[in-house]
């Protein structure tokens, strides 16, 4: 068997996620977060969409992590997202954080917004 170290560059991935939290390179994280090339930030959740739509130019795919179980974004939401020229992935926020830190380990331009379980 042949084992490659993955090389996260810049970005930490997800170490952990929990009720209310997320580990992002040893530091806890509460409340709705943003991971993108810029690194982990505090987020205020759906009313806030700038720090997401400002993430346009140097983001390929935005996965959104809706909690504990997939939900539907809201029509409005999504089309703002869209328009700034985001590719909008919805997932529950376990399969985004695994989806991030697989995509993340390939060099992918990606970034998420999570909403904690």
């Amino acid at each position: 068997m042949r084992l490659n170290e993955v090389n996260f560059d810049v970005n930490p991935p997800i170490d952990s996620y929990g009720p209310g939290f997320f580990r992002i390179d040893g530091s806890l994280w509460e409340g709705p977060l943003i991971l993108s090339s810029k690194g982990p930030q505090a987020w205020a959740g759906w009313q806030d969409l700038a720090p997401l739509i400002a993430l346009s130019e140097q983001t390929d795919v935005l996965f959104l992590g809706m909690g504990a179980e997939i939900a539907p974004l809201a029509t409005e939401v999504r089309e703002t997202l869209e328009r700034s020229g985001l590719a909008v992935e919805i997932m529950g926020t376990g399969p985004a954080c695994r989806t991030y830190n697989v995509m993340l380990s390939e060099g992918r331009r990606i970034a998420a917004g999570l909403i904690p379980v």
